[in-house]
């Protein structure tokens, strides 16, 4: 069968103790966006969510990914940033936001790398994804392919840049998801989302992500606009080994796209905190042992338990243990027990492995008989 125990003096002396905090009421927020999600890195929770999972235009916000792909092959080897790439009559005459690349020139990556993430030139993605894939529909199967990989399960790019077509979306979630595994794989390449501005061709051109310059610890990522997108922002803030994620899609000018971002992160930051319950090889519970030298064996976390928790509502936290009970011996150290599922309200349940934190003997011969009989014994009264 399967058995669920409350953690009971366990859980209840850690919460009273090392994680108390004060018990003010937690506030609800909205944000004049048309889409939105706000994801703690760190426990990788959902703070926040508005439309989240709605197909959604994403204009500039799509050359994150175009960026993927690059950080991708250079950490292979198989691109350097030394490596100057040629400029195509496509590449020289895209519209909108410019690097301003000249016609038959030939730019280094590392050059057009600031020109898509700092200035968000069309100009410089294309000139990236022909100089990879030899054309931008080769580039954006590329693309496509990059995004089941990441789990980006609602999302399709026709392009490099996030210029409009109607089969060319992303979601909130999935934008987030990019984001996060563009800051875990290659943290060797994400300064240059937080460079403040950047010169090329005579022409200085400053990051359009507003939320670099209000000294909140913004460090990236990347911001979007076309007539039928609004305005977005996927942007990432660090504070004190904390980070949130925050994507925003659908805004109606640039100063709500300075404002409602930075509204939300500090809200996060306020209302929410991480807590460690449990360390790796803390005892949680117990479970009984089938025909072992001992009636029970200990059962310790597997991994370290960090947990984003509403401020102040440590009394709604529960945990229980979910495992097939009881155990046949042996039982070795270390063995696969079970989960241990906490809850907090408002959240999402957490759920980390248990495994024995001991070794339990097998009973010999006469101890099994002895346990049989105990057992029938039991049965009989």
């Amino acid at each position: 069968m399967v058995y669920r125990a409350g953690l009971r003096l366990v859980f209840a002396g850690i919460a009273a103790g090392a994680l108390y905090s004060a018990s003010a009421s937690a506030e609800t927020i909205d944000v004049n966006a048309r889409e939105a999600i706000l994801v703690d890195m760190n426990t990788n929770t959902v703070l926040f969510e508005k439309n989240a999972d709605e197909h959604m235009p994403t204009s500039s916000m799509s050359k994150m990914i175009t960026i993927y792909e690059v950080f991708k092959r250079l950490k292979a080897g198989k691109l350097s940033m030394d490596d100057k790439l040629p400029v195509s009559e496509k590449a020289w005459r895209m519209q909108g936001s410019k690097m301003f690349v000249e016609l038959g020139n030939s730019i280094r990556v590392e050059d057009l790398i600031r020109g898509v993430l700092i200035q968000s030139g069309n100009d410089a993605t294309v000139v990236l994804a022909e100089g990879i894939a030899g054309s931008e529909d080769a580039f954006a199967d590329l693309l496509n392919k990059d995004a089941a990989e990441l789990g980006m399960k609602n999302s399709h790019f026709m392009n490099a840049s996030g210029w409009p077509d109607p089969d060319h979306y992303s979601t909130a979630r999935d934008l987030s998801i990019l984001a996060m595994a563009l800051i875990r794989q290659f943290p060797e390449y994400f300064h240059f989302f937080s460079e403040p501005e950047y010169t090329y061709h005579g022409i200085r051109q400053r990051n359009r992500n507003p939320l670099l310059f209000e000294g909140i610890g913004a460090d990236g990522m990347k911001t979007g606009h076309t007539e039928i997108a609004g305005y977005g922002l996927t942007a990432t803030v660090q504070r004190d080994g904390r980070r949130l994620m925050m994507v925003m899609n659908g805004l109606l000018s640039e100063r709500a796209r300075a404002e409602e971002p930075a509204k939300l992160i500090e809200w996060g930051f306020r209302e929410f905190k991480i807590i460690n319950p449990f360390k790796p090889g803390a005892p949680v519970g117990t479970a009984k042992v089938w025909m072992g030298k001992q009636d029970e064996v200990p059962l310790v976390a597997a991994q370290d338990v960090a947990l984003t928790v509403r401020r102040g509502s440590l009394d709604d936290i529960a945990a229980k243990i979910v495992l097939q009970e009881p155990v046949p011996a042996p039982i070795t150290a270390g063995q696969p027990m079970g989960t241990l599922v906490i809850s907090a309200k408002d959240m999402p349940d957490h759920e980390i492995p248990v495994v024995a934190g001991t070794d339990v003997e097998k009973l010999g011969a006469i101890g099994r008989m002895f346990f049989s009989l105990k057992q029938m014994v039991q049965g009989l009264i």
